[in-house]
């Protein structure tokens, strides 16, 4: 197994399914270290140092330990219930939505909505939205108009890894970059 496949098999586990190794998550989305190792050693190699390697070179920064490595958690992304601790922060002007063009006819009529995640995810800077929508077929950004929303009273998160989360994002938040 390459360790690209290992960290995508971590990732369902800690943001959908723990379940499917047998581990639970507490309140904060945290999972004991060795659970996780002994589970995913079930199908897959798995050992203390390639875990940490994972998690340091996870481009995406998908993961956090504790301070003393005995848990660890998905930073974003989580379809199930937890409360990963984020810190409410005020956003910049503008963040983007990069998604494909499928979903288009959808957002404009309903604006950005989480769907099966707890939050929306947006970015910071236009390359990054288009990579996320390149993902999903041919990629379609949307400027997210987040200092208005801000001003509004809607409410915005960043994670560890600098993904920029809020609960939605109504239609007249949003422009469409042609």
């Amino acid at each position: 197994m390459s360790l690209k496949s290992t960290s995508k098999y971590i990732s369902l586990i800690l943001r959908h399914k723990p379940e499917a190794i047998g581990i639970s998550l507490d309140e904060h989305g945290w999972a004991n270290v060795e659970e996780l190792i002994a589970g995913v050693s079930r199908t897959q190699p798995l050992d203390m140092a390639t875990l940490e390697q994972i998690v340091e070179e996870d481009e995406k920064q998908r993961y956090s330990f504790n301070e003393d490595k005995t848990l660890i958690r998905a930073n974003q992304g989580h379809s199930i219930p937890v409360d990963v601790e984020l810190e409410e922060v005020e956003p910049p002007e503008t963040l983007y939505h990069g998604t494909g063009e499928k979903y288009v006819a959808s957002i404009d009529e309903q604006g950005l909505i989480p769907k099966s995640r707890l939050y929306v995810h947006l970015s910071p800077d236009e390359e990054t939205a288009k990579k996320v929508g390149q993902r999903h077929g041919k990629p379609v950004i949307y400027t997210v108009k987040s200092g208005e929303m801000y001003k509004d009273g809607i409410l915005f998160y960043r994670s560890v890894n600098g993904v920029w989360l809020v609960k939605d994002v109504p239609v007249k938040y949003l422009l469409k970059n042609v």
